[in-house]
């Protein structure tokens, strides 16, 4: 049984209660029809991954901007010698039965919603870092892939980065460099951020439904930047404000953020203060763009966490985004391996196997085929503690204080205020519905 377009034009409650469609069982030859929804910048990358595999076909494009609609599906048109069907509003991809899949790379703020109406209406799903733009959404998302059996890969490419997976299995074994007591990730980003300029109100461009590119997001004004004829926001620069994104340690940060707490293998904090601010740059942005985020564990651990975006040294990493952990005998270093601390590098022991891996959209790919949740690299459950960094890091900036969390109850400790924080707020029709 579909579910029709009506299902998602109501009220929440009308979302939720969507009639979810049977998960298909694919016969070993069979593809995977994809649907990729916000195409412009990270999404082109889902277009050409999905497009050349030989286990999926890319069958549907998705965005609110009619120029990159059109302009997309052209060039999926000439690559493949197939049209895809085009859909401004998701509401409609996700009544269409013949998708399997979908893929999201819209702003942050719709993370989310999309991905719930997507497992409702009965379609996996690959969602873009972060998973979700408050904690509580996050919270959303894993109880709707489980509800809805539905396969949910956050796009975290590092999970499936098979290095990776077999430094944080040593890791976390302690048998290297120790038990892990403190775990860093950081984000400089030398040369790619910049003043973005003031914004000035006006009509939005004919070619754009500025109505569904704010969704779920507060209604105001569409901005455009002043002696310019491109927008404030719409198409990069909303990573900067708060109503839609999450800012650096949401944008690039997500990807270090999610090493950072794979390594650190410690659930959520107990205590979490940030620092930082918008220094030089006079522009129209919220967000900081340098920022220091420090968490406490339970058992007295920590994971510290870094933006610099107005240029910074790699510090002794080949890459100026990276991550490193530290043991009571040692640390590792991404991309670099084991060290004591004598700096000298430590092997990794006979025996130990790199795991394979078809890459994060092989990865999912393969899950969606055989339902098997346990191969899922960067499952929603994972992607909600990373991401729930960000978000409790992120309040914390924004409320310039330490704050004592309960990772059981799922709030701050006498707080209402940054309580108030871990839930957006929410334009009607496009409601994250809470899944019981």
């Amino acid at each position: 049984m579909s579910v029709s377009r009506r299902a998602f034009l109501g009220s929440s409650a009308a979302v939720a209660a969507a009639t979810v469609l049977p998960n298909t069982v694919f016969g070993a030859n069979e593809r995977v029809n994809v649907c990729c929804i916000g195409i412009r910048g990270r999404g082109s990358s889902h277009i050409d991954a999905f497009c050349g595999n030989e286990a999926s076909d890319v069958v549907a494009l998705c965005d609110v901007d009619k120029r990159v609609l059109e302009g997309r599906a052209d060039q999926l048109e000439q690559k493949t010698g197939k049209r895809p069907k085009t859909y401004v509003d998701m509401r409609d991809a996700f009544a269409d039965d013949s998708i399997d899949a979908i893929t999201i790379a819209t702003p942050n703020h719709w993370h989310a919603l999309a991905t719930v109406w997507g497992c409702q209406a009965g379609k996996d799903v690959y969602v873009e870092k972060p998973m979700a733009h408050s904690f509580w959404e996050g919270q959303q998302v894993v109880k709707a892939a489980r509800k809805y059996n539905c396969v949910v890969q956050h796009g975290t490419q590092q999970r499936s980065d098979a290095n990776r997976i077999r430094d944080m299995k040593l890791l976390h074994q302690g048998e290297i460099v120790g038990p892990v007591v403190h775990a860093r990730g950081y984000v400089y980003k030398n040369g790619n951020r910049y003043d973005i300029g003031k914004g000035k109100p006006g009509d939005p461009p004919d070619y754009l439904d500025y109505n569904l590119w704010l969704g779920p997001a507060k209604d105001r004004p569409y901005l455009w930047r002043e002696g310019s004829e491109d927008g404030l926001f719409v198409h990069y620069n909303w990573h900067w404000f708060w109503d839609f994104g999450n800012g650096e340690s949401g944008n690039q940060g997500v990807h270090e953020m999610d090493v950072a707490a794979w390594a650190a293998n410690k659930g959520l904090p107990v205590r979490v203060y940030s620092t930082g601010g918008r220094y030089k740059w006079t522009d129209d942005a919220e967000t900081p763009n340098t920022q220091q985020i420090d968490f406490t564990y339970a058992d007295g651990t920590m994971l510290t966490f870094e933006v610099r975006n107005l240029g910074s040294f790699p510090e002794g990493c080949d890459d100026a985004c990276a991550n490193s952990a530290f043991g009571t005998d040692g640390y590792w270093v991404k991309d670099r391996g084991f060290f004591d601390y004598q700096q000298k590098s430590i092997p990794i022991p006979d025996g130990v196997e790199t795991p394979e891996s078809k890459g994060t959209f092989g990865n999912f790919l393969e899950s969606v085929k055989n339902r098997n949740l346990d191969t899922i690299h960067g499952s929603p459950e994972e992607a909600f503690i990373s991401c729930a960094h960000i978000h409790l890091g992120n309040i914390a900036y924004r409320l310039q204080r330490s704050l004592e969390f309960d990772p059981d109850a799922g709030q701050f400790k006498n707080d209402d205020e940054a309580n108030a924080m871990l839930k957006d707020y929410y334009r009607d029709p496009f409601v994250v519905p809470e899944i019981t």
